[in-house]
């Protein structure tokens, strides 16, 4: 694997506070990458040490075999799409587009021209006359990215840059993000909250927790076989059994995860729990069950016959579903 990016026992800290903490990591080359975790997880602050807009306190960074400490971030192969897009109001969107273009003294028509085929890229071909003021966010988001790609970066960062999207427009640009990575063939290392966007665009994930990684996988990996109870709980809210409950139900004392959908109500029961909230999801119906003070969760085909909030249910689960991880939190 050729990296595009590697992180060799890098550390952040702001005084006392740890921001990012001995972390290793490699990025492939054309790899679509995310890095996943809650607000103040690490993430961002590891997105701006590769960008160059921090410095590690300790610990050293390689943009293709190239350490990059010190290295300001105009002279770094990368670029970086922020939440809020970052566009001059005063210019129309080719010279935002091109204005990279401009400071290093392209020539006019030669800029105008990669401008307008960034710009074709990301599907706004002509709309290079007209302010950011006149565009929706999805467009404005649009020529965040023609900018960023204009200067061919060999990996491009993406701070953040659907979360103020409404949720259609940002399930479209999943999809079109997506699509130009591949077109491009270029490294994306994208950094969100929002784990359905992880798990939906990336071919690998990291997820991060006070400042460090917990665990680097594919999105199949990472959702059905966690390997901490953090890392469970916080990618689509799994079931985690404690180490006592375990030890009841498949002989050692280690904590396990229990996905909600491996869930089945009645059959051959294996706990029982009563229902405390229903949430209707179109086809699916998610279940909080209380079984004897543990709260689980239990997503069943929404139907006519289902049980109510305050009924009794047996709980059933094929053993194969119960994913043990280890023996601490």
């Amino acid at each position: 694997m050729t990296a595009a990016v590697s992180l060799r026992a890098v550390s952040r800290h702001f005084g006392s506070v740890k921001a990012l903490d001995d972390v290793d990591l490699d990025i492939a080359a054309g790899e679509f990458f995310a890095m996943l975790g809650p607000s103040g997880s690490g993430k961002t602050t590891c997105l701006r040490l590769i960008a160059g807009f921090e410095q590690p306190t300790s610990g050293h960074i390689e943009i293709f075999g190239e350490r990059v400490e010190g290295v300001p971030p105009y002279r770094r192969s990368v670029n970086t799409v922020f939440q809020d897009y970052a566009l001059f109001p005063h210019m129309n969107v080719i010279e935002n587009v091109a204005y990279s273009l401009m400071l290093r003294k392209v020539p006019k028509a030669e800029r105008l021209k990669t401008a307008e085929a960034a710009l074709e890229l990301v599907q706004l071909g002509g709309y290079g006359a007209r302010r950011p003021g006149q565009l929706s966010g999805g467009q404005r988001q649009r020529v965040a990215l023609a900018r960023a790609i204009v200067n061919k970066p060999k990996v491009l960062l993406l701070d953040e840059p659907l979360g103020a999207l409404d949720l259609k427009l940002r399930e479209n640009m999943q999809e079109e993000l997506k699509s130009l990575q591949k077109r491009l063939g270029i490294t994306f290392v994208f950094v969100t909250h929002d784990q359905g966007e992880a798990l939906s665009m990336a071919d690998r994930v990291a997820v991060f927790s006070e400042g460090r990684i917990r665990q680097v996988g594919t999105p199949e990996d990472i959702y059905q076989r966690p390997n901490t109870p953090f890392v469970a709980d916080f990618v689509g809210s799994s079931n985690v059994l404690p180490p006592a409950l375990v030890e009841r139900l498949a002989g050692v004392r280690r904590y396990a995860s229990l996905r909600p959908e491996a869930i089945r109500l009645g059959g051959e029961a294996r706990l029982s729990g009563i229902i405390v909230a229903r949430s209707y999801l179109g086809p699916v119906t998610r279940l909080a069950i209380d079984a004897a003070g543990l709260r689980l969760h239990a997503v069943v085909p929404s139907g006519a016959d289902l049980p109510g909030e305050g009924d009794t249910v047996g709980l059933g689960f094929d053993s194969a579903a119960l994913h043990l991880m280890g023996a601490e939190p």
